[in-house]
């Protein structure tokens, strides 16, 4: 937890409509999504991230499917010769403020295809297409395995026009000095506390359950994190979502006690979709 708050109180003022799902979370969705995967995809997902050499990205390593995971936000500073930053077009494609009070449309928040969830689908096609470059297909699985996770942290999936909660300033149970924002409490300390919560999430989960949570699209995915956001914003509002945003939202103990589980199971879900995503694009 030390590590999480220290994150957050050197990040204070930094935080963006992109900003991490912090390692704990993404991690954890890979590794969910890795035990429920088929024997030949996980083949495949190792000989791919072997080569992670070609993504010249040497500072921000690929090997294995956890440090993949992360891959997506370590590129984030990176920067070419002339000083303009090397991956700057993706930083969009982490997340989608879609209006939690309107009707659900990711038209808006997907122009051209900067949002996650279109993101998602294409390099889905990318791995699947045998034409795809050998670099591509490993910058695609890459970004695969970090954009589901994006997609389950519901603050990457709904805002209220603020940046994903960046923009509401809240207090986290005892540690308000820490200056945290509603987002960087779903990416941090509410994520960790929730996979730490026991039984382990990380496991590999009967047949059934896998077929009944990987159901629908990406789009419906998208459709029920949006929905899950409503219930993060409800907590931290008094119980409406649309209501007034005070200067500082607090966070106590009960409000975080009752979003655990919601956290919980986004992580869940957004680790077996991926499985489903990878066998379907490598199995």
């Amino acid at each position: 937890m030390k590590r999480y708050l220290l994150a957050a109180i050197a990040s204070l003022g930094l935080a963006s409509p992109a900003a991490a799902f912090w390692e704990y979370g993404h991690q954890t969705v890979a590794q969910i999504a890795y035990a429920n995967v088929t024997p030949k995809t996980k083949a495949a997902i190792r000989k791919l991230l072997a080569q992670q050499a070609l993504l010249d990205t040497p500072t921000c390593p690929a090997g294995t499917i956890e440090e993949a995971s992360v891959w997506a936000d370590c590129i984030k500073p990176l920067k070419l010769n002339d000083g303009s930053t090397r991956f700057g077009f993706a930083y969009s494609w982490h997340y989608q403020n879609v209006d939690i009070c309107a009707p659900f449309d990711l038209t808006p928040a997907c122009k051209e295809g900067d949002c996650v969830s279109y993101q998602i689908d294409r390099d889905v096609k990318m791995l699947r297409d045998k034409s795809t470059l050998p670099r591509d297909r490993v910058v695609a699985l890459a970004f695969l395995i970090h954009f589901v996770g994006d997609l389950h942290q519901p603050l990457h999936a709904g805002d209220r026009h603020d940046k994903g909660g960046n923009d509401v300033k809240a207090d986290y149970g005892i540690y308000g000095p820490a200056r945290f924002n509603l987002h960087s409490i779903w990416d941090g300390p509410l994520a960790e506390r929730a996979i730490s919560t026991p039984p382990s999430l990380v496991r590999r989960y009967p047949a059934a359950e896998r077929a009944r949570i990987g159901a629908g699209t990406v789009t419906d995915w998208s459709r029920e994190s949006w929905q899950a956001s409503h219930e993060a914003y409800a907590a931290a509002l008094g119980g409406d979502a649309c209501g007034t945003v005070p200067a500082r939202v607090k966070m106590d103990d009960a409000t975080i006690a009752k979003m655990v589980p919601v956290s919980r199971e986004e992580i869940r879900r957004g680790g077996i979709r991926l499985a489903k995503l990878l066998d379907k694009a490598l199995g």
